[in-house]
């Protein structure tokens, strides 16, 4: 079974950032893998701002991550950046915590000015903690996500096709076959 760790790198809950993690895991969980989310605004402050490598707080998520098949970053994209609380968070990581992974990136923000922030900021850090095998990002500007009742999300058309889209590319990346799109069925 393919393992999964999705890690959330908004400072806020619920967010939409969050609620599109949400959908995508359920849609991987649809194919039959096993999903976590680590999300990092729930290890303490103190162990992030001071940088405790140590911290036995972070050791359940160290063994969750070397144990995953494929990674799943979220993160809002803040002046043109990820998440400070999720820079934190990967600061803390082993130097080699992402190798033999499959990394897919996934951010939103509020305006397609950021779309490459993903790119030029998060990815080299990923880069750096291992990771080399990347499927393309998907990036969601927040006008195209709506937040429903019961902290769900709702995505426009598009969107939703690209996230799909990706979903397929992953599939086919992990299970080593050619991509075909979109695999997944479309939401009714």
């Amino acid at each position: 079974m393919v393992k999964v760790v999705a890690i959330a790198g908004s400072p806020s809950h619920p967010s939409r950032t969050y609620g599109v993690l949400e959908y995508t895991l359920k849609l991987l969980q649809q194919e039959g893998w096993q999903t976590e989310i680590l999300s990092v605004r729930d290890f303490p402050a103190e162990d992030l701002v001071y940088g405790r490598y140590e911290s036995p707080s972070l050791e359940p998520a160290k063994v969750l991550i070397d144990k995953a098949d494929v990674i799943v970053i979220a993160t809002p994209i803040y002046k043109a950046s990820y998440t400070g609380v999720l820079k934190a968070f990967l600061d803390l990581l082993p130097q080699k915590a992402l190798a033999g992974k499959v990394i897919f990136p996934i951010a939103t923000g509020g305006t397609l000015a950021h779309l490459l922030a993903v790119e030029y900021a998060l990815k080299p850090v990923l880069f750096e903690l291992g990771g080399r095998d990347f499927v393309s990002t998907v990036y969601i500007v927040d006008k195209h996500i709506q937040k429903q009742s019961d902290d769900s999300v709702l995505l426009d058309d598009e969107s939703e096709q690209r996230l799909r889209q990706v979903i397929s590319e992953l599939i086919a990346t992990v299970n080593n076959s050619p991509v075909i799109s979109p695999v997944l069925p479309q939401a009714s």
